[in-house]
């Protein structure tokens, strides 16, 4: 009988901490790490490009770090089926692993190439890597998912278990095995030299992942509660990629906020553990509500009275590019474009704007963030765009209006932020930095407002009550 398994690498680009990998290891003599590119399979939402930039780089490492071990990664590409089909006929292998992935299409994949894979009578095993809770794990006295995520955070405090991490490989037998496609054959790297920032900002890989989280334990997560919503202070994690591409997972982040994996003492360190949970929650809903990327949660927000595409199309390019007039939305908007990530405030701030002061669909602007963000994650995407749009999870709609000059006076009150990514701006006094452009006034080539703020909330709020009592 074979002696070989497979580990189908997904979203869990990394050695330590890999459920999968560990199975293998301690069941079977060699071990063939493969991974797929198939991005027909991902239902719509294949990853977008400011993602592969980051998936090319990361694969990279993984296979690096790999053959320092003995080993390789096996790259495919096409139908995830028929590619592990054709592999296990070549090799002989009498087992696949992997590690369990959440979205609606992939949870759906999954399960056809388990029972496949069982008729044939192989081994198949997936397992938990990428969430601290399953997302059928969490549930109401009455089994029903939760809607509101303080009596989800709730639940997870009461019933919180200490991570226990798989240990890292440090030597795997793999065969030789032909067919292997070359990385830069996947066509991940953008043609244009786009990606120019991301490599300025972010380095992607596991080894990149743990210096990350060592350095903000030891010298940023004390002061995370009250540095995080200061786009001008370098005081948020930015693990969110490493995290999303599974080079560093939640159960390493709390071992190295606690030792023993207990919650964490200290507020910074609860609240980046409750940032954890919120993104454990957003993977439920989705789990749970399929259409989500598309729908809004709400039923009653299904025939919201949005602008029409052939009336915003000028403002949403405008928007887009960071030419709206509101410095601390162009600011946000011209720091995505360039790095490939924006602070977790602004994008808050700048989905209000779209989706409130320009009555633009949320759709929109989550199709944007999902190609230019490095750590465009469908479920915390999707989450995040229905929660500020009012349509979601926890929305109050009917008073979560930003003000985006209020927003930047209190979190930028130097302006540095909005400085840095709109230098037309810079000669402009701190008091003013935020404010739109006055009549005649001139900083460079700065648009003026494409909208009124006043205005355009009032009838943001009369959109919205004409679904209120529905």
């Amino acid at each position: 009988m074979s002696d070989l398994a497979i580990v189908w690498f997904r979203r869990d680009l990394r050695l330590a901490d890999n459920p999968a990998l560990d199975h293998a290891r301690s069941r079977h003599a060699r071990v063939l790490p493969l991974f797929i590119h198939d991005p027909e399979a991902e239902g719509g939402w294949a990853p977008g490009g400011a993602q592969r930039w980051w998936l090319h780089h990361s694969l990279a490492e993984l296979d690096r770090r790999l053959r320092d071990r003995g080993s390789r990664l096996h790259l495919m590409a096409g139908d995830s089926a028929g590619q592990l089909e054709a592999l296990i006929e070549s090799t002989g292998a009498c087992a696949v692993y992997w590690n369990r992935v959440y979205e609606p299409a992939l949870v759906e994949r999954d399960k056809a190439i388990k029972r496949a894979l069982n008729e044939r009578e192989l081994e198949v095993e997936s397992l938990r890597a990428s969430l601290l809770f399953e997302p059928w794990e969490l549930r109401k006295d009455n089994g029903e998912p939760y809607q509101v995520f303080t009596p989800f955070w709730k639940q997870m405090q009461r019933r919180w278990r200490a991570p226990e991490l798989a240990p890292e490989p440090r030597e795997l037998t793999t065969p030789d095995v032909a067919g292997s496609v070359a990385l830069a054959d996947l066509g991940l790297q953008p043609e244009l030299d786009w990606a120019e920032g991301f490599r300025e900002r972010f380095e992607p890989g596991e080894l990149a992942a743990r210096r990350r989280l060592k350095d903000f334990v030891d010298e940023g997560v004390a002061g995370y509660h009250q540095e995080r919503d200061r786009p001008d202070h370098a005081g948020t994690s930015r693990f969110s990629a490493h995290l999303h591409h599974g080079e560093l997972s939640p159960g390493q982040v709390v071992m190295a906020l606690d030792e023993a994996g207990q919650l964490p003492t200290g507020e910074g360190k609860l609240s980046l553990v409750r940032e954890l949970a919120w993104r454990e929650f957003s993977a439920v809903m989705l789990f749970d509500r399929p259409s989500l990327p598309e729908a809004p949660l709400k039923a009653q927000f299904e025939d919201f009275p949005w602008r029409k595409p052939s009336d915003y199309a000028d403002d949403l390019t405008a928007w887009q590019r960071g030419r709206t007039g509101i410095p601390m939305v162009d600011a946000g908007m011209r720091e995505l474009y360039a790095t490939g990530w924006m602070h977790n405030r602004v994008r808050m701030i700048v989905a209000s704007f779209l989706t409130k002061n320009l009555l633009i669909p949320w759709q929109e602007g989550a199709a944007w963030f999902w190609d230019t963000l490095v750590d465009a994650d469908l479920a915390s995407n999707t989450q995040g765009w229905q929660w500020m749009a009012g349509c979601g999870a926890d929305a109050a709609p009917y008073f979560r209006v930003f003000n985006p000059v209020l927003q930047g006076q209190k979190f930028d009150p130097s302006g540095d932020y909005v400085k840095r990514w709109c230098p037309e701006l810079k000669d402009r006094p701190a008091k003013k930095i935020h404010e739109p452009l006055a009549d005649g006034e001139r900083c460079g080539d700065y648009p003026a407002a494409i909208v009124d703020l006043k205005g355009s909330r009032q009838r943001a709020l009369d959109a919205y009550d004409q679904v209120k009592g529905r």
